[in-house]
């Protein structure tokens, strides 16, 4: 493992993202971005998506400095292109202009079409619940990056189309942040397993042939295997969510639904990435706030306490991103074979590699 302080992280991917031709505004938006996923605890979403970003940017299948085009505005909604920007400054310029919409009419919706990787949705969770504000998000990959077959199926129709519902509570410091993908694991996680070379969990993916298996390289290689649904036996229910998110953030977006590219390459997007829908509320404009706030924080009062077996400890949604937070509040470590992808990219960068710090530094280090 390779540890290093986070401020000392971020700056490097600070660096990384400026010498591939990105602005410094948005490269620090999105070196923080990755940096905090791995402080939660979500290294899938993390640093190890640096290379896939600057090859993606030297590629042109994302663009810096490019801004939001307006495809359709009213006072409650906005369509927008992000013209294949980085994510995670697409979304947040997104959110800037939507979040004036909700606090004057209690609800707007946003959508993204061509869009980059917009990252950990909990990310805009967690701002919007600290706005008092509620979100509804969700996105595709635009029509690619399938990995989930239907129960039954043995060959992908859909990517992991994540979840994300977030609410303020009367505790700043602990909103709820529901964060999940449709899938049993983010690809990001069974990315991470191949990396290392090492065997995913049982119960995450399948064959070709529709077969159990727990070698990630099947997720990579030809003939291709599959993520499993959310829900275990009743992983219907999971696909089913998974098929409806597909749905509205290709459709409601004018973006694109999951296809079959072999059948339709004249309208395969240009670049990598999202389509996205998020919905953004304002209690204070329905019931009002004050109430929201103190029913959820009465909620989930009522919900920790909750009599556990033996040692459990009841978890709510944002618990374990909070918990890793604090946990890793100034180092994280990285695996070894993301530390070397980032080292060889600095050094055809020309990015100074800052040098790790011993292990004994302390005991606030991640394990991905």
């Amino acid at each position: 493992m390779f540890t290093l302080a986070v401020e000392t992280l971020v700056e490097f991917c600070h660096h990384l993202f400026e010498a591939a031709g990105v602005p410094r505004d948005e490269a620090a938006v999105v070196a923080r971005s990755l940096v905090e996923a791995n402080r939660s605890g979500h290294d899938s979403h993390g640093v190890m998506r640096v290379p896939q970003y600057v090859q993606a940017l030297r590629e042109g299948k994302l663009r810096a400095g490019v801004g939001l085009d307006v495809i359709h505005e009213t006072a409650a909604a906005l369509a927008a292109d992000a013209n294949w920007g980085l994510g995670q400054v697409q979304a947040h310029r997104l959110l800037d202009r939507i979040i004036p919409k909700a606090r004057l009419l209690g609800i707007a919706i946003g959508t993204l079409r061509h869009c980059g990787h917009t990252g950990r949705l909990g990310e805009y969770g967690e701002r919007l619940a600290a706005e008092g504000l509620v979100l509804l998000a969700t996105v595709n990959s635009h029509g690619l990056g399938r990995r989930v077959a239907p129960p039954g199926g043995t060959e992908a129709r859909l990517s992991t189309n994540p979840l994300c519902l977030a609410a303020p509570t009367a505790d700043p410091a602990a909103p709820l942040v529901l964060d999940i993908g449709t899938s049993v694991c983010a690809e990001g996680k069974v990315r991470g397993y191949y990396q290392r070379g090492e065997p995913v969990p049982p119960g995450w993916l399948l064959d070709a042939a529709g077969q159990p298996t727990t070698d990630p390289a099947v997720l990579y290689t030809e003939p291709r295997g599959s993520i499993l649904p959310l829900g275990g036996p009743q992983a219907y229910k999971g696909f089913g969510l998974a098929l409806l998110l597909d749905a509205l953030a290709g459709g409601l977006s004018g973006g694109l639904c999951s296809r079959d590219e072999r059948t339709q390459t004249g309208t395969l997007p240009a670049g990598i990435g999202n389509a996205a829908v998020f919905i953004v509320i304002d209690p204070n404009l329905l019931a009002g706030s004050a109430h929201f706030v103190s029913e959820v924080h009465t909620l989930a009062q009522f919900v920790r306490g909750c009599p556990v077996r033996g040692s459990e400890v009841i978890m709510l949604p944002g618990d374990p991103e909070r918990t890793a937070r604090l946990t890793h509040r100034q180092y994280v470590s990285i695996v070894p074979p993301t530390w070397q992808q980032l080292t060889a990219l600095a050094e055809s960068l020309g990015v100074s590699v800052p040098v790790p710090v011993p292990m004994s530094a302390g005991s606030e280090q991640s394990a991905g």
